[in-house]
This record gives structure tokens, C-alpha cells and sequence, in this order.
């Protein structure tokens, strides 16, 4: 059986299609995942009480760059930040870190270089990093302001209830010694001799004959109306 002409054209036909697809797709796939500048980028930020820059690469293809990262000041490097370092990317995105004290609202170019066979970068991230408007809270500056403002006020309070309390007992003191030393020349009994040299008006002796004799009455008064009333019930 033979092919006719416009059958086989038909099948040239498709197979250049498919193999231009196919190069297509490749092609666009190689440049997927070839190293470009859009892959990195920059962030400033603090690590505790210390500045730092971290330069972060997402390429896949995990080609290596060099990363310079420079302070700006005029349009132009005022200085190097640390030494150049090397990072291959990764999909998760691969960080490298320079150590600044950077200061609010600086300017820093990082510069990127890629030479690997036909990859050739040699550009800065666009546009330069410039670092928050806050920096990064050192603990000397936090820690003494709340000691001091907090330590004056208790010490100054307790001392000074302290102080108004000292002088109350010694004036009572005094109060107290004062009529002691004011009394008359005329000697004084001794305590224990008092009631042995006064007739015994002072003493407790009437006190005591008084409830005795109270005692009395209300026991003989209990003992009458008990004859009376057990007279009562045996008369019934």
C-alpha cells in the first residue's frame, strides 16, 4: 500500500509542530530556571540588640553569586559592609547575613554577581535597601529607666514614716518622767510597805465582808424557801 504525497506531507507537518513545541517548552523551562536578578533580594533587620542585612537568593537552579552589600551616602559608597559572601539559591530561598549597626532610615546597595558558563549577572538589587525608621533597642537604654523610676519613691516613702514615728515614743517618755521628777521632797512609802503602814482604809477587807455577807443572805434565803415549799408538799 502505497503513500500518497499529501499523507506524508500531513505527517511532516505534525512532526515539525510537535518538535517545535517541544523546543518551545524547553526553552522556556531553561529560562524558568536560570539564575536572573530577581531572584534575590534584601531586608534589614535585628538579630537581639545587634543590626543586621539579610540577603535572601530563591533560585532554583542553585547557581553560586557573590554578594557585596555597601553604605550609601551622597550617591555614593560611603563603605563595604563586612567582606563579599558566596550563596547558591535554593526554591525554599537561601540567606546569607552581614553583621551592620545600620541607622534609621540608611541607604545600602547590594550588588550581585553571577558568572557561571553562559549566566552572567553583574547588577544591584533595584531599588537600595533602606533600613526602618526604628533602630534596633540596646539593653543599656531600656534596663536603667525603670530601676530608676521605680527605686527613689519606695526608699523616700519608707524612710520618712520612720522618722515621724521615732519622736512620738520619746515625748511620751518624757511626759511620763516629768511628774516623777516633780513630785514633793517628802520621802515616798516603798511600794510592798504601803498597806502594812495604813490603817486599812485602802485594803479589800470591806469589800470582801460585803459579798460574804451577801452570800450568807441569799444561801439562807434559798434554804427558807426550800423548808417552805417541801412544808407546802407534804401537806397536800
Amino acid at each position: 500500500m502505497s503513500i500518497s504525497r499529501r499523507s506524508a506531507r500531513r505527517s511532516v507537518r505534525i512532526l515539525g509542530v510537535a518538535a517545535a513545541s517541544a523546543a518551545l517548552t524547553l526553552g522556556v523551562s531553561g529560562s524558568a530556571l536560570a539564575c536572573n536578578i530577581n531572584d534575590f533580594s534584601a531586608e534589614a533587620t535585628c538579630d537581639g540588640t545587634n543590626g543586621v542585612i539579610n540577603v535572601k537568593d530563591i533560585d532554583a537552579s542553585g547557581t553560586s553569586a557573590t554578594i557585596s552589600v555597601f553604605l550609601e551616602s551622597n550617591g555614593g559608597d560611603a563603605k563595604q559592609v563586612g567582606a563579599e559572601q558566596t550563596v547558591k539559591g535554593s526554591r525554599e530561598g537561601t540567606t546569607v547575613t552581614f553583621s551592620e549597626d545600620w541607622k534609621p532610615n540608611a541607604e545600602y546597595r547590594v550588588h550581585v554577581k553571577v558568572d557561571s558558563g553562559k549566566i552572567q549577572i553583574d547588577k544591584d538589587i533595584t531599588p537600595n535597601l533602606t533600613t526602618p525608621s526604628t533602630a534596633c533597642k540596646s539593653e543599656e537604654s531600656s534596663s536603667p529607666s525603670p530601676s530608676d523610676s521605680a527605686t527613689p519613691s519606695p526608699s523616700e516613702s519608707a524612710s520618712t514614716p520612720a522618722e515621724s514615728d521615732s519622736p512620738a515614743p520619746s515625748a511620751s517618755e518624757s511626759s511620763s518622767t516629768a511628774p516623777a521628777g516633780s513630785s514633793d521632797n517628802a520621802p515616798s512609802p516603798a511600794v510592798g510597805d504601803s498597806n502594812l503602814a495604813e490603817t486599812g482604809a485602802n485594803s479589800n477587807t470591806g469589800l470582801i465582808a460585803g459579798l460574804a455577807g451577801a452570800l450568807v443572805v441569799v444561801g439562807g434565803g434559798a434554804v427558807w424557801f426550800g423548808m417552805r415549799r417541801r412544808g407546802a408538799n407534804s401537806g397536800s
